[in-house]
This record gives structure tokens, C-alpha cells and sequence, in this order.
């Protein structure tokens, strides 16, 4: 994955990617296939995360109710791919998904938010994950 924009939302995550194989698809399942385990993992695993019940309970009911589920369902199945064709495009996605926690009341400035590749244009110091600029 060649990523060069993301916000991670409390909801949902943004993600302005290209598939170095030519496969988004197959790189969107095996992503969510990856990130799943993981989070679910560090979710049963937490001895402090209050709501740890529920959102298993949640993530299980879920999973029951699609057939290509087999225990836990964290990702929806659906995503909202939008194929970007010139640099005016990638710059309108950007900033959109840049904007969302400043839409959504979480900052006033969207270089505050941790999670968001604002912070890497922004030439931040501290970002939770490397984009690629180029």
C-alpha cells in the first residue's frame, strides 16, 4: 500500500491509497482482514477498556448476521472507493478527509488532529503513521 493520505475517525477511517500490485480491492480486504485481528485482539486483551463486553457482544452480533463472517465482525463490508484522476481531485479528497474532525467539532485546526495525515503535510514532528509524499 502505497499510502498518501488517511484520518482515522472514531467511526471510520479515510484512506487515499494506491495498490503497488494493481489490486485495491484484494489490498482493502487483506487490510481490514489484518487490521481486524489486531484490534480485536488488543480489545479482548485490555484489562482497562471498560466497554470491552459490549463491543464484543456488538462485533459478534454483527458477525452473526453476515455469512462471510465467521466470529467477529469489526469492519462494515461495504467501502466507498473513489478513483482519483488528476492532482485537482487527490487535492479536493485531501482536504475533505483532512476537514472531517474540524467538521465534526473534534479540532478547530485540522493539523491538531493525531490521526489524520494533516499532520504530515503539516511537517509535524509527531504523526502516527508515513505517507508518501511523492
Amino acid at each position: 500500500m502505497e499510502l498518501f493520505g488517511y484520518c482515522i475517525m472514531p467511526s471510520h477511517v479515510h484512506l487515499i491509497f494506491r495498490s503497488a500490485f494493481g489490486d485495491p480491492s484484494g489490498l482493502m480486504r487483506d487490510f481490514k482482514g489484518f487490521t481486524s485481528r489486531k484490534l480485536l485482539k488488543t480489545i479482548e486483551e485490555n484489562p482497562q477498556e471498560s466497554r470491552k463486553e459490549w463491543m464484543l457482544w456488538m462485533f459478534e452480533r454483527a458477525g452473526k448476521k453476515n455469512s462471510n463472517v465467521k466470529n467477529k465482525q469489526f469492519w462494515q463490508q461495504n467501502n466507498h472507493p473513489i478513483e482519483i484522476w488528476s492532482i485537482q481531485v487527490f487535492q479536493q479528497k485531501l482536504n475533505y478527509i483532512h476537514n472531517n474532525p474540524v467538521k465534526t467539532g473534534f479540532v478547530t485546526d485540522s493539523s491538531d488532529w493525531k490521526y489524520s495525515s494533516a499532520r504530515n503535510y503539516g511537517n509535524h514532528d509527531q504523526t502516527i503513521l508515513e505517507i508518501d509524499l511523492n
